[in-house]
């Protein structure tokens, strides 16, 4: 059990205004409350939500994974637990969290009345609703096949059958195999409670099983740890995922829950939940190196010279801080991100404060800022590092904190590698995302694909950079990339490698 407290206003209980016109009226009320009291103690329990109102607390059941709850050196994390959270709020109670380790076990701790409501990325399923009242679906995922690039991708499920596939028990994806397998009676797979899709995705890249079933927002966190694994198949598309409710506890707080995620949903909450979570799957191709370019012309000529003097003091190339800004904020100072960094450079507040910056959104205090805090990220790596893997670690530090690169440097080690090549560690950093690595270091969980995409995407804005500003004798109105010459793609994935492979 986890009590995700947070500092709330004290909850008061708002009723409709009722004016009492007379002493009758008034003895007739008491009357009423008095004797429903009475009545209260010979009868059913009040409903759930009142029972959480006046105890205090809204208990959770969810389990520990990416896509539902972390707990890092920063404290807890992820989409369920921050939609959670906020519901936990909006009620005016302290969350409680009640972590699980795999899918399977949270409807059961859910029906032994060890949580009030799941919220765990569960489908809606029809199996599921004999035992638990689901609310109002939050998101809608796609149910993917996935194999290994290179073992032969099938067509149809025809092609399914007769290899191995192992799923995760008592979930969405092993109903959808028992009812494939009324068309398809000679498909077969095995069924595992101990794990999670995670590690069924980890033994199909190793090539211990043939495939698995996973979740869209599933598989676009984990591809980045195995690049090579690919969707053979789309087995569903738009499947609803939804909170989970005993059905003894009646509907006071599913309604309650459903009313609280339509507000935010209309409020733009809900989407800024999934971008800060998911955000980083979104494709940047080609498209995304045209817009850089024009941007280039557009946007930077305002702040180039900053960029060039702050360099200047702090020894670097400026086309390189320029290319970090870019990833930051697209070179726009006026930028604020969901989680509270801001400015061209993205800065926290307590960066800031560590800078002596008073203001992160005038952009030259935030482009000296952020060439002050890369270099000195520079200067915390070890001796042994060299060029460019220093600029590279350096990169990394700057989206994800120092210490998560000391940590990655420490599993290279373990792994018999080498902790001052940047190949090694950009291997190791998404390692900082499975529990099994992440419980074994000193600073614990951290999103580690996204400092490797980071420093992919800032060395990829940097050559255009160097590149454009070679050639800044042509006209950027008119300019044209020849096929010859033509930058690379900047992505965010791997995607668009994979499908030229």
């Amino acid at each position: 059990m986890r009590d995700a407290r947070r500092p709330a206003g004290q909850f008061v209980a708002k009723f409709p205004p009722r004016i009492v016109k007379s002493t009758e009226t008034r003895l007739r009320l008491l009357l009423y409350i008095t004797f429903a009291a009475l009545l209260g103690t010979c009868s059913s329990q009040p409903p759930i939500l009142d029972q959480i109102l006046e105890v205090g607390e809204l208990r959770v059941v969810t389990r520990d994974s990416p896509t539902a709850f972390v707990e890092g050196p920063d404290g807890p994390s992820g989409p369920e637990f921050d939609l959670a959270q906020a519901l936990a709020d909006s009620l005016g109670v302290a969350l409680v969290i009640e972590p699980v380790q795999s899918v399977s076990e949270v409807l059961p701790y859910l029906i032994a009345g060890k949580a009030h409501m799941a919220a765990a990325g569960l489908s809606i399923t029809e199996s599921r609703r004999d035992y638990v009242n689901f609310g109002h679906p939050y998101e809608m995922v796609d149910m993917h096949l996935i194999y290994k690039l290179g073992t032969g991708k099938p067509q149809s499920i025809e092609d399914v059958i007769g290899r191995s596939i192992e799923v995760v028990a008592a979930t969405s994806h092993a109903e959808m195999l028992i009812a494939l397998q009324q068309v398809y009676p000679e498909l077969d797979w095995s069924e595992n409670a101990d794990v999670e899709v995670a590690d069924l995705m980890a033994k199909v890249a190793a090539g211990e099983v043939d495939f698995t079933i996973a979740d869209s927002t599933e598989f676009n966190i984990q591809r980045h740890f195995y690049p090579d694994l690919r969707v053979a198949l789309d087995l569903e598309i738009g499947d609803p995922l939804a909170w989970a409710f005993p059905k003894k506890s009646g509907d006071s707080l599913l309604k309650e829950a459903d009313d609280f995620l339509i507000d935010i949903d209309r409020a733009g909450i809900l989407a800024q939940v999934k971008d800060r979570y998911y955000g980083h799957t979104d494709k940047f191709d080609y498209v995304g190196t045209r817009n850089f370019i024009r941007h280039y012309e557009s946007r930077l000529p305002r702040y180039r010279a900053m960029f060039e003097e702050a360099a200047a003091e702090w020894g670097m190339d400026w086309r390189l801080l320029a290319a970090i800004g870019y990833q930051e904020s697209h070179w726009r100072a006026g930028a604020v991100s969901p989680t509270g960094v801001r400015g061209i450079m993205m800065l926290t507040q307590d960066t800031a404060e560590y800078l002596g910056l008073d203001d992160r959104l005038d952009p030259r205090n935030s482009i000296f800022g952020g060439a002050q805090y890369y270099v000195r990220q520079t200067e915390r790596m070890a001796d042994t590092v060299d060029e460019p893997d220093r600029t590279w670690m350096a990169l990394a530090a700057y989206n994800v904190g120092f210490n998560h690169i000391k940590d990655a440097r420490q599993i290279v080690e373990w792994q018999g590698g080498n902790p001052d090549a940047w190949v090694d560690l950009s291997a190791a950093l998404p390692l900082l995302a499975q529990r099994k690595w992440y419980s074994r270091v000193p600073f614990g969980y951290a999103r580690g694909w996204e400092p490797v995409l980071y420093v992919n995407n800032v060395r990829s804005y940097y050559n255009i950079l160097q590149w454009l500003t070679e050639n800044e004798e042509a006209s950027l109105r008119e300019f044209v990339l020849p096929e010859e010459a033509q930058p690379p793609a900047v992505e965010t994935t791997t995607e668009a490698t994979e499908e030229r492979t």
